[in-house]
Formats: C-alpha cells, sequence, structure tokens
C-alpha cells in the first residue's frame, strides 16, 4: 500500500486540530475583550485608529471561522472517514487560514515598524529594511497559500517545506529586529534621572515582551513544521500566532491611558519625568519627538 493511503494517527492530526482550535479561540475572546476595552475606553480616538481595530478584529474573526470549518469538516462531515487527511486536497479554508494570519502579522508589524522609525528619529534604512521583510513574508505567505491550492493532497505538503520555511523565518526575523530596534533607541533615550528610566525602562519591556513572545511562536512553528510536515501539530501553534499578533497590538493601544497617568499630573500637565527626558535629548531631538510620542504613540505605533 502506498504511503500516502496509510491511516493517520489520530492524535497528531484531529486532535492537534481540535487543541489549536480551543486555543486560538481563547486567544480569540481576548482579543474581542481588548477590542471591546478598546471602544470604551477610547472612544474619542481618530476614525483611523478605530477601523484599523475593526479591520484587524474582523479578518481575525474570518480566521477563525476558517479554523472551524476544518473541525467541523474533519471531526463531524467526516466522521469515521479519515481518508480526506491523507489523500484528499489540503482544506480551502486552511489554506486561505493561512493568508488570514499572514495579513493580520502584516499590519501590526507596519505598526509597529512605524514606531520604530520615530524611535529613530526617522532612519529610512532601518524602517525600510523593516518595511521590506514585512513585505517579503507577506509575499512568500501569499506563495504558500497559490502553491497550497496545487496540491494533489495534505500529504504532498512536504514539496513546499522550503517555502514555507522562509516564510515562517523572515517572521522571526522581523519580530526580533522590531524588538531589538525599540531597545536600541530607547536605551538612547536614557537620563541621569531615575523616574525618566523608570518609564524608558516600562517601554521596553513593552517592546521585549511584544516580539520575544511572537518570534517564539513563530519559531516553534517553524520547527515543527521541519520536523512534522504532514500533521497538523504545526498548524495548532500557527492557529494561535496571528492572534498574538493582534492582541499585541490591541494592548498597546490600551495601556496608553496607563502610560499617560503615569507621565502626567492630575490637572493635565506632564510631569517632572517627561521633562527630565526631553532634558536628556539633544535640541533637535527634542524639536522631532515630542514628548507625548514617548508615552502614547510609541506604544500605538503611529500617528494616524
Amino acid at each position: 500500500m502506498p504511503a500516502e493511503y496509510v491511516l493517520p494517527r489520530f492524535d497528531n492530526t484531529l486532535g492537534a486540530l481540535l487543541i489549536g482550535f480551543a486555543i486560538s479561540a481563547t486567544a480569540f475572546g481576548m482579543l474581542t475583550i481588548q477590542v471591546f476595552v478598546y471602544y470604551r475606553c477610547f472612544p474619542q480616538d481618530k476614525a483611523a485608529y478605530k477601523t484599523l481595530v475593526a479591520l484587524i478584529w474582523l479578518i481575525s474573526f474570518l480566521d477563525q471561522t476558517f479554523i472551524g470549518y476544518a473541525v467541523y469538516f474533519y471531526t463531524i462531515t467526516n466522521y469515521l472517514n479519515p481518508l480526506p487527511l491523507t489523500t484528499g486536497k489540503p482544506l480551502w479554508c486552511l489554506i486561505l487560514q493561512t493568508t488570514m494570519g499572514a495579513i493580520i502579522g502584516a499590519i501590526v508589524k507596519t505598526c509597529f515598524t512605524l514606531r520604530v522609525w520615530r524611535f529613530s528619529y526617522r532612519n529610512w534604512w532601518l524602517t525600510g529594511f523593516l518595511f521590506l521583510m514585512v513585505l517579503a513574508q507577506l509575499g512568500t505567505a501569499t506563495a504558500f497559500t497559490v502553491k497550497c491550492f496545487e496540491l494533489p493532497s495534505f500529504a504532498r505538503i512536504i514539496a513546499l517545506r522550503y517555502l514555507g520555511s522562509i516564510s515562517l523565518g523572515i517572521g522571526v526575523v522581523t519580530d526580533m529586529s522590531i524588538a531589538a530596534a525599540l531597545c536600541f533607541y530607547l536605551q538612547k533615550m536614557r537620563s541621569n534621572h531615575l523616574n525618566a528610566d523608570s518609564m524608558i525602562n516600562t517601554l521596553i519591556i513593552y517592546a521585549v515582551n511584544t516580539g520575544l513572545l511572537t518570534s517564539t511562536v513563530s519559531l516553534s512553528t517553524l520547527i515543527l513544521f521541519n520536523i512534522m510536515p504532514t500533521n497538523f501539530v504545526f498548524m495548532c501553534m500557527y492557529f494561535v500566532l496571528s492572534k498574538l499578533y493582534a492582541i499585541s497590538f490591541l494592548a498597546t493601544l490600551n495601556t496608553r491611558k496607563t502610560m499617560r497617568d503615569r507621565g502626567t499630573n492630575p490637572e493635565g500637565g506632564r510631569t517632572t519625568s517627561f521633562n527630565m527626558v526631553a532634558a536628556s535629548m539633544q535640541p533637535s531631538v527634542r524639536k522631532s519627538i515630542q514628548l507625548q510620542t514617548i508615552h502614547e504613540e510609541a506604544l500605538t505605533g503611529t500617528k494616524l
């Protein structure tokens, strides 16, 4: 009997699919709460912000819907029929879910790259490189999607391992590069004042946590895809990845009030912490980077 007709193991196919769906559903619930908090706490935000948040949630909703349909197809529609796992073509919704995740990641990384652009004092070389990396990952993910539709069976996905590894690898490098760039330029803003340094330390922690979690999951997906390309274990990780990008973006939006409260007094004026940070910068920098950028635009990543 040919290898492609061997019955699959259910623990690393249907089991991984169910686990990935459950974790992804939980992450989507967390994202929905973040969206609710955003619209409740920031009703005066610009329409561009609100539209971007709605777009990210909508794409995440489609992403989760595709995952749910895949679970239903393999466990209910094809109950006691494991052949679609091996001899059948890759399910269309699983293929499109890859694209949905790549789009969410590209949107969030673009916003974070704009954050790097502001903190690097408009360093076009650095931000241009990061933008190219974001576009490269989106392009390779799109190419992977197109190639998946041409596969005769899911077992043949091993033929796309090279392309998939490139896409995931670019994502890991991009996440780590953005986090490293933010930490580097925030470090350069340090002064001799403890309060100002404490605020900068908080921003650095935000930057590290944002990049570390997503890059870790991306790297795990990359490793699992190369070790076990013919089962659903790597999909389990990828299902969650796009939700993590969306959650990290909404978290940066929703923490603006907390950071603003740390940097302003009850009357609405800036505390000495912000004045200390401004004094530690060169005059030209003070003109180009306003103090509001440090605690608000730094977190949102863009001025829309």
